[in-house]
């Protein structure tokens, strides 16, 4: 209510505005300077841009950061609709009508960057729609708005630099340069900083396009997997059964173990097949992201190079189970997600908050159950006499808020 009373006046817009166009010469054109952006780029990237107040996660002056009540971003919420059959039938089906049309560049990239056709159309398709996705947000008014006003602005400082560096060098032009809400660019939605650093060009023409080219997309989209560590004939996963003496709390990229000793344990394939002979004596970790609510799996290091991507175990996993049923047929989970992902972000907050309290590692307050909080969850419902489901529910947010 009070961002809306704030909003609704025109003299506070006004004073944004100004505090805005203050900020720009005063604060970020320095430092823009001093990373080679020249003035006349400077002002052509902002001309006629004003802070965009209906963005989430904005902190207007004077005011407080606090935790969302909701939850914007889908990676975050509920993970069976997230899963829904419409959303990954259709990256799928398209992913793999896109198999044989693009077969001998993806084969090329495969062999240059070691990263299968298969996520590469995954993340293609979840991303922009396999480019047919409107992007609709100029990316300076964004990426300008959050550096200004939002609750990472430093991160989006880099970002709004590394636009400018872009513009500078020539290798985006501002009409090209639409953006979502998150400030992500182009097919493979890479935000300016990935851009710089991973884009290429795959097609010869001597441009790195991400707008436009789909061999320069697909490869971009490998080079960034292949940059952050992707393991070359590594699967990325298992769906497996988690046996009840195996604790849900023993969740984590930090907790892993070979997976013979998780097969030693218990743990098996949903399929009914061993684990594959290459991959016993590897590491893998256990992932459970609704806790006993929810399907399981044993997951590599591959799965992490995902969410380099996006940091959310939802996205990893959509794109992994994306990738199966692109080359392997459409098939769902073998476990079924059971009724979770309904409390408010800014409940799950107070919740981390009292576990906190007690001492528990939970990542931080931020209203997302990961892995520290779901093991947190866990652990303290084993000192509680209770049976450990690892993830949030009314009841527990009650008793530890």
């Amino acid at each position: 209510m009070l961002l809306l009373s704030f909003l609704s006046s025109p003299a506070s817009a006004q004073s944004i505005d100004a505090q805005f166009r203050a900020w720009l010469e005063q604060d970020l054109w320095p430092e823009a300077k001093a990373n080679g952006v020249s003035k006349k780029t400077f002002d052509a990237a902002f001309s006629g841009v004003t802070p965009n107040l209906k963005l989430p996660d904005l902190v207007l002056p004077g005011q407080k950061a606090e935790t969302p009540k909701k939850q914007h971003q889908a990676e975050f919420g509920s993970p069976g609709s997230y899963f829904a059959e419409k959303t990954i039938g259709a990256v799928t089906s398209g992913g793999r009508a896109r198999a044989g049309r693009y077969g001998k560049t993806l084969a090329a990239i495969e062999k240059q960057y070691g990263v299968p056709g298969g996520v590469v159309l995954a993340i293609w398709g979840r991303e922009s729609g396999f480019g047919a996705a409107k992007i609709p947000y100029d990316a300076f008014e964004v990426l300008g708005t959050k550096a200004f006003l939002a609750t990472r602005k430093e991160m989006f400082r880099t970002e709004v630099i590394g636009a400018l560096v872009m513009l500078e060098k020539g290798l985006a032009r501002k009409a090209a340069m639409k953006s979502s809400w998150a400030g992500a660019l182009g097919q493979p939605q890479f935000l300016p900083t990935s851009f710089l650093k991973h884009a290429v060009d795959f097609d010869g023409d001597g441009v790195a396009d991400i707008w436009s080219s789909t061999p320069d997309t697909l490869a971009s989209i490998a080079n960034y997997l292949a940059d952050y560590g992707w393991v070359k004939g590594r699967d990325w996963g298992f769906e497996v059964k988690v046996p009840a003496s195996v604790s849900c709390a023993l969740e984590g990229p930090d907790r892993g173990r070979a997976i013979s000793e998780w097969a030693s344990l218990g743990v098996e394939r949903v399929s009914g097949k061993p684990f594959p002979r290459h991959e016993l004596k590897a590491e893998g970790f256990l992932l459970m992201p609704a806790g006993r609510n929810g399907p399981a799996f044993i997951v590599t290091p591959n799965f992490y190079v995902l969410k380099e991507y996006n940091e959310s175990d939802l996205y990893a996993l959509f794109i992994g189970h994306g990738a199966d049923r692109i080359a392997g047929g459409d098939r769902q989970f073998s476990g079924r997600w059971g009724k979770v992902g309904g409390l408010y972000r800014s409940d799950v907050a107070a919740m981390q908050r009292g576990l906190e309290k007690l001492g528990y590692d939970v990542g931080g307050a931020d209203g997302l159950p990961g892995f520290k909080t779901r093991r947190s969850i866990g652990d303290w419902q084993a000192r509680n006499g209770e049976a450990p489901t690892c993830f949030p529910d009314a009841g527990i947010v009650k008793a530890l808020r």
